[in-house]
């Protein structure tokens, strides 16, 4: 928890208010108010100021097409990293709006895949070097880092292992097939997500960006829930999936899946257990 001196040495400062709010599951999160004008704050508690690196240069990439958080400053105080932005008040949802924004997002290509920064997790380090194979990149530079810190932990068995081949090979058969356009990702795209400023405006926060395939923000939707037919269906209408989109979904899912259990445990082990069975 900071301080009045703390905040007082921000870029906005005088600060006539601050209070913790909502937000900060895995950072500390305030609402502050500097000259009448409210802000969002993300803190960081011992971490230098590269720690909010990737996610300002994902909302400033996904802010050139769709809305988000507009980051203001960045930096670090005391060695608590902290990021500001614009305070969003929420109003009224429209799936079907949201279907359509992130389509609009997924129109954003790139001529290869990853991204400018990397994602610093508790766990691992997001690899996102550039790179022109969509098979090279989410082999190797997503699920086989993965596994290894599944591996690390304890929460890797050898019929997983034998399973996880069998799930790579197919990925890695299919895609020397049919090639994949790199698209601007959100790269953590559940229900908690988005929000609808107060004239209904679909918003993205808090994004782990990359350019990859599209079909991996959507598995991400189908994990948790959150997202209603009619958000798939703007999808649909406006940026149409390809033929056989529920097969591929799970090689996709397992990524999430296997995050989840990275974290968390084996309460995602059957989950995980169930996309391996499948290969």
């Amino acid at each position: 928890m900071q301080n009045q001196e703390w905040f007082n040495s921000l870029s906005i400062a005088p600060i006539s208010s601050w209070q913790p709010v909502s937000g900060g599951d895995i950072n500390e999160a305030y609402q502050v108010i500097a000259d009448g004008i409210p802000y969002f704050i993300k803190v960081q508690p011992n971490q230098s100021q590269e720690y909010f690196a990737h996610e300002r240069r994902g909302l400033q990439e996904l802010g050139t097409v769709i809305n988000t958080p507009t980051p203001i400053a960045s930096g670090d105080i005391d060695h608590d990293a902290y990021l500001i932005l614009n305070w969003l008040t929420e109003g009224p949802e429209n799936q079907s709006a949201l279907g359509t924004t992130v389509a609009k997002m997924h129109q954003k290509h790139h001529d290869q895949f990853g991204f400018y920064t990397n994602h610093h997790t508790k766990s691992l380090i997001k690899d996102n070097s550039w790179n022109n194979s969509w098979r090279d990149f989410y082999i190797n530079q997503r699920l086989i880092p993965e596994v290894k810190v599944a591996q690390q932990k304890h929460r890797w068995s050898e019929w997983r292992n034998q399973h996880f081949q069998n799930m790579v090979n197919a990925f890695d058969h299919y895609y020397s097939k049919h090639p994949v356009t790199a698209s601007l990702l959100h790269g953590d795209l559940w229900a908690g997500n988005y929000m609808f400023t107060e004239d209904g405006t679909p918003t993205l926060i808090d994004p782990d960006a990359l350019y990859g395939d599209r079909e991996y923000d959507l598995a991400m939707t189908t994990i948790f829930g959150g997202f209603t037919p009619d958000f798939y269906q703007a999808y649909n209408a406006t940026y149409p999936l390809q033929d056989g989109f529920e097969n591929r979904l799970p090689w996709y899912q397992f990524y999430y899946l296997c995050m989840h259990l990275i974290l968390f445990g084996e309460t995602y082990g059957p989950a995980v257990d169930n996309i391996l069975s499948k290969y």
